[in-house]
């Protein structure tokens, strides 16, 4: 039924404007807005949306992973351009967990939900 749909996946968000802000200026992603609602553009014609919802409540998840081909390098610049990493028992001084399978490191958006950038093997 569905093997030909181009499926895309969403997530809520608390504020557009400021959702918009962080995914275009910060993650320099192309963003576009419609009917209150932002669309990102990921590369391989992946798109997202992002809606907004007046209870929003972020996810406890990873819901968007970039992938990367240097992992402190990304995390560097991402932190320079004011991103906070997060911290947990199992990642380093930098927030990237190095203990099995690729490396990876998790950030929140405005809205709390989680992301996160990884390098693959």
């Amino acid at each position: 039924m569905f093997e030909n749909t181009k499926a895309f996946s969403g997530f809520s968000v608390d504020d557009i404007p400021k959702a918009k802000q962080f995914y275009s200026d910060t993650l320099g992603l192309r963003v576009s807005e419609a009917n209150g609602m932002l669309t990102l553009h990921i590369a391989g014609d992946r798109n997202t949306l992002v809606y907004p919802k007046a209870d929003h409540t972020p996810a406890t998840f990873t819901i968007l992973n970039f992938p990367v081909d240097d992992i402190d390098s990304a995390v560097d610049q991402l932190a320079a351009r004011g991103i906070s990493f997060e911290r947990y028992d199992w990642t380093d001084e930098k927030g990237v967990f190095r203990k099995g399978g690729p490396p990876i490191a998790w950030f929140k958006d405005p809205a709390g939900n989680i992301l996160s950038v990884l390098q693959p093997a």
